[in-house]
């Protein structure tokens, strides 16, 4: 049952959390206004949209991202005012425990992690589409497929092969595609390029010929032009990398196994933002712990110090979430242990910070 210390902590913890979370968003997105007029007035994007499909999603989007940053100055603002104003003496005093005290921090780190973790796996994908289609319509350039060389599995046992894909025209250059069955090749088409129909929703081939292969038999089959249906899209060669920014949690992991299927290399950027929307809930309660630990005592320099020493222990925290994800993106490095090893290098930190706080 909360009593009225808790009642009182976590009042104050959401009370300047949320705070923080408008007071900085605010700032944000009128520096965001200030960077993008431009382009909103050359491009003529409608007020309605700036302000539905741009800001409105931009908002949760920033807000969740930074929502680990927020709660640690959160932490860190109001318990140290607590430390100056000798609150933290007067609790710990009156018999309650630290371990006691840290009860109502946590209660209120678990609000905010489960509400991330609902903003980012089911809520804000659906808000980044609205978000990015308005990107993609008034702010980007068009985007370009500079892929080389491609090489996909379309189906079980179906494998197609372009040289390149040119997304303006959806046209695939050099086009091959192979049907195995227990292994064996059974058939092959070549083509000069294939080009996806619009109307009929079937690919094109063009100037192609065709290998049916029975044991020792060989058949050929040659011609200018064949409509045929072909298991993938236009949308699979003209994706950006946050794409996956768009797709809740059960959409997402579909979308890791179609890839994984598809035998496409480097999915690690996928894998991590799936990883990623697990973690970076859990990082509240590790820098909750340490806010705590490190405002709660009364030193001199007060609340300037304790929010100098905050600000940089959460600039290292995301120094190192970034640093992580680069190694698994560009490296060998597990994409499970990029996403979480910012968490499990802090909680040493927090557990440290905690061991020698004043109990």
């Amino acid at each position: 049952m909360l009593k009225k210390l808790d009642i009182y902590i976590i009042r104050k913890f959401l009370g300047t959390f949320f705070f923080a979370i408008v007071l900085i968003i605010s700032i944000s997105v009128v520096f965001d206004i200030t960077e993008r007029i431009d382009d909103f007035i050359e491009k003529e994007a409608p007020v309605s949209e700036i302000i539905f499909d741009y800001y409105l999603n931009f908002i949760p989007y920033f807000a969740n991202l930074f929502s680990a940053l927020f709660t640690f100055i959160a932490v860190i603002f109001f318990t140290s005012k607590m430390a100056y104003n000798t609150e933290i003496i007067a609790i710990l005093s009156s018999g309650v425990s630290f371990k006691r005290l840290m009860w109502p921090y946590f209660l209120s780190a678990l609000v905010i992690a489960l509400f991330s973790f609902v903003l980012s796996s089911y809520i804000i994908p659906p808000a980044n589409k609205t978000r990015l289609d308005f990107a993609e319509k008034y702010l980007r350039n068009p985007y370009r497929n500079y892929d080389r060389n491609i090489h996909r599995q379309v189906e079980p046992g179906i494998y197609i092969y372009m040289e390149n894909y040119n997304v303006t025209n959806s046209v695939g250059y050099k086009f091959a595609m192979e049907k195995f069955v227990d292994g064996k090749l059974v058939s092959k088409l070549n083509s000069d390029y294939v080009k996806f129909d619009e109307e009929s929703g079937k690919w094109r081939v063009s100037n192609y010929y065709i290998r049916n292969i029975d044991g020792l038999d060989e058949e050929i089959e040659k011609g200018t032009s064949m409509d045929t249906t072909i298991k993938m899209a236009p949308g699979d060669f003209s994706m950006r990398d946050n794409i996956v920014e768009t797709m809740s949690l059960p959409r997402l992991n579909a979308f890791i196994e179609n890839q994984r299927m598809h035998g496409v290399e480097n999915i690690e950027a996928y894998l991590i933002e799936k990883y990623r929307r697990f973690a970076f809930p859990f990082s509240t309660f590790i820098l909750t712990l340490i806010g705590v630990s490190l405002s709660s005592r009364k030193v001199k320099g007060g609340l300037g110090l304790h929010i100098g020493l905050g600000l940089l222990i959460s600039f290292a925290y995301i120094l190192f979430m970034q640093i992580s994800q680069q190694f698994a993106i560009n490296g060998n490095f597990n994409p499970l242990l990029a996403a979480w090893i910012p968490n499990i290098i802090f909680t040493f930190i927090a557990a440290y910070l905690y061991k020698t706080a004043p109990k």
